[in-house]
């Protein structure tokens, strides 16, 4: 029996991560865009607000259960900045480019340049649903001045992971799959709804 289940995203790359963990659990999933749905607005200052709004707006618009995500990088130095700002750090238009170039040079006058990519999961049975299931996790690393590696996005050229010896931005997608702050929250989730 499949569960119908509708992604509040129109990102594809989202959208075939989730589907690809989610679908031995029995979930068809959509996205919000091809129901039609538009994006929600996001503007609460907690990761987890956006998702659950987010969440709410897909599954009122869609009748289907749904599943939202916020995420975004954090750096203790700046106050826990760019946070839920992340993706317009650097204002409008948003601009990967333009992020990354701000984050770096705001971390200049600081010796502490850990930071950690933070990820909220939600899901709703439905729209009014009194008990969301929620899941997050954290992906621990430091910003690096100059960017490595051509895979990722956002700030992943950026996002040094000692361990590893690498950028987030060198690690081939399986291995981001596996280790992501995204991929830490899903395995959590599933476990949820198992």
């Amino acid at each position: 029996m499949t569960r119908p289940l509708v992604l509040a995203s129109n990102n594809h790359g989202k959208l075939a991560e989730f589907d690809r963990l989610l679908a031995p659990l029995g979930f068809a999933i959509q996205t919000q865009a091809a129901l039609n749905i538009s994006e929600a607005e996001e503007p609460y200052a907690t990761f987890i607000e956006n998702a659950l709004a987010k969440a709410r707006h897909a599954a009122r618009e869609s009748g289907l259960p749904a599943l939202a995500d916020d995420s975004g990088i954090c750096v203790p130095a700046l106050g826990g900045a760019p946070g839920v700002f992340s993706a317009r750090y650097a204002g409008e238009p948003k601009s990967d480019a333009a992020n990354n170039v701000k984050l770096v040079a705001d971390l200049q006058a600081h010796q502490d340049k850990s930071a950690y990519y933070y990820c909220v999961l939600v899901y709703l049975r439905h729209a009014d649903d009194p008990q969301p299931v929620i899941a997050d996790a954290r992906w621990h690393g430091e910003i690096i001045d100059q960017p490595r590696g051509q895979g990722g996005f956002g700030y992943d050229p950026h996002f040094w992971l000692p361990s590893l010896n690498k950028t987030a931005a060198e690690l081939t997608p399986e291995e981001k799959n596996q280790l992501s702050h995204r991929a830490q929250a899903l395995r959590i989730l599933i476990a949820q709804l198992a």
